[in-house]
């Protein structure tokens, strides 16, 4: 109400929140962080180890952790979730070959303790591409309407052309003004 009002017109600060972006590799999760950053995405090189960005939105500090998606990475995952407050996962929706991994790791990672009760935004990226899966069809293949330990949503995205992010991180915004009431 008014009183949030005249808090944002006096500056509060800023508060910071840790997202862990995951997904398998080439899935597009370097492409998503620079996109979030503002940065030029036209070249990405595979992400070996992992990047962190600062990202300012909505009045937060948003400290993402990009963690690379390859097959030899994935086992070190875990070591990155403490006090996460919200888990990014990324796939490629053009991918159809990949989707059952894809649903495997991710379930994977929601049974975690350090993760319960994570909200999870799930961005199903390369929508530019012809060949790729409709979000909907992906909620459904990874079982999402099972999730009933934690928020979710299913976020259609190019994070070549931008296309979607914005609602993606809207979803977030929402997310965390519900954490704070």
């Amino acid at each position: 109400g008014l009183l949030s009002v005249i808090q944002r017109l006096k500056g509060s600060p800023e508060q910071e929140l840790r997202i862990v972006l995951l997904g398998l590799d080439n899935a597009g999760k370097t492409t998503l962080l620079k996109r979030l950053a503002s940065e030029e995405v036209s070249t990405i090189m595979p992400t070996q180890g992992f990047n962190v960005k600062s990202v300012h939105s909505h009045g937060f500090k948003l400290n993402v952790w990009d963690i690379g998606g390859q097959r030899s990475i994935r086992p070190y995952w875990r070591k990155y979730l403490g006090s996460t407050d919200l888990l990014i996962y990324v796939i490629d929706s053009a991918d159809q070959k990949r989707f059952e991994e894809t649903g495997q790791e991710l379930a994977e990672l929601t049974e975690e303790s350090s993760l319960t009760g994570v909200p999870l935004l799930v961005f199903a990226n390369k929508q530019d591409l012809v060949t790729a899966a409709p979000a909907a069809e992906i909620a459904e293949g990874l079982s999402l309407h099972t999730y009933r330990d934690r928020e979710w949503q299913i976020q259609a995205c190019s994070a070549l052309t931008g296309e979607g992010v914005q609602d993606g991180m809207n979803w977030i915004s929402s997310q965390i003004m519900k954490r704070k009431k």
